[in-house]
């Protein structure tokens, strides 16, 4: 696995304000920042450029519980002025900035990049996406193409540094990228119950993979208030999956429509089941191996 020199600074010397993001090496830089502080982002030299942008924005009844935009323009700082007067835009509470240094691409590569992204969001199932068209890639050449591809590749490593999941895919089994994947798949099944799930750590995330079939309701309730409120944390979370259609309930089954992420074995293992669960024994993979021991393999006896 190569690893990643990221060059991240803090504007304002606040987490969670003014940000800038760039790769060592690489052409692309990435600015973020609040809605709150949208005329002092506007002002920076990077806002004059052209590039793509994510408008992004908490709501509990979107898919992973964040609205999104993507969407491309030749000056940042002009496009925002021609958001504030549309409703359909209020949602957002932060924005994301894509431009490159010097302003090295042009609007065919913008173009290409934005429709890429597009189709990233939604194959990667995490944000409801606001684009009401879908737009069309420009035609680049081979070369090119190859490019803006590896520019991609950037920006998805960029992004989540960000807390901005909003492109991050799975990479397929047999696509290069899943050679840096190093977790097995692992297995939770309660056949008495319908359950059959499959997980895999990837990066920070516990995923529960898309048609993985877990409870269709989740009716554990427990005595001591400890247990009652982690019962009740648990059952709003299963429910809110079913809500933005990411579990669909069929009969006393649910099947999973996208891969969910999960902070924890335990976390995924109690939703999958309608129960607490210890999730570094019951997710075991194909070999026998439990969660747990695959987690402190190479830590000795």
């Amino acid at each position: 696995m190569t690893g990643k020199h990221i060059e991240v600074f803090l504007v304002e010397g606040v987490p969670g304000g003014i940000t800038t993001a760039e790769i060592v090496g690489w052409t692309g830089h990435v600015l973020f920042g609040p809605r709150s502080d949208l005329g002092d982002l506007l002002k920076r030299p990077e806002a004059q450029r052209n590039g793509v942008y994510l408008l992004l924005g908490d709501d509990d009844e979107a898919l992973g519980g964040v609205r999104c935009y993507i969407g491309r323009t030749e000056s940042f700082a002009r496009r925002f002025a021609d958001h504030k007067t549309k409703p359909s835009k209020e949602f957002f509470d932060r924005a994301v900035l894509v431009s490159a240094k010097d302003d090295a691409l042009t609007e065919g590569h913008w173009g290409y990049l934005e429709a890429r992204l597009v189709e990233l969001a939604r194959q990667a199932k995490r944000v409801d996406l606001s684009n009401i068209q879908t737009p069309q890639g420009r035609k680049l050449s081979e070369a090119q193409a190859s490019d803006m591809e590896a520019f991609i590749g950037q920006l998805e490593v960029i992004l989540p540094v960000l807390g901005v999941d909003a492109i991050k895919v799975r990479p397929a089994p047999d696509s290069p990228k899943a050679a840096s994947v190093e977790s097995p798949i692992f297995r939770l099944e309660l056949k008495k119950s319908g359950v059959s799930a499959l997980a895999q750590q990837v990066g920070d995330e516990f995923l529960v993979l898309e048609g993985s079939t877990v409870v269709a309701s989740w009716d554990a309730v427990g005595t001591a208030d400890r247990t009652r409120r982690a019962y009740d944390a648990y059952r709003a979370q299963h429910q809110k999956l079913v809500a933005d259609g990411s579990i669909a309930v069929q009969g006393r089954v649910g099947t999973l429509t996208r891969d969910i992420p999960f902070r924890s074995p335990s976390a995924a293992g109690a939703v999958a089941l309608g129960r607490s669960c210890n999730g570094r024994t019951s997710w075991v993979s194909d070999d026998g191996v439990s969660y747990g021991a695959w987690e402190d393999r190479g830590l000795g006896d």
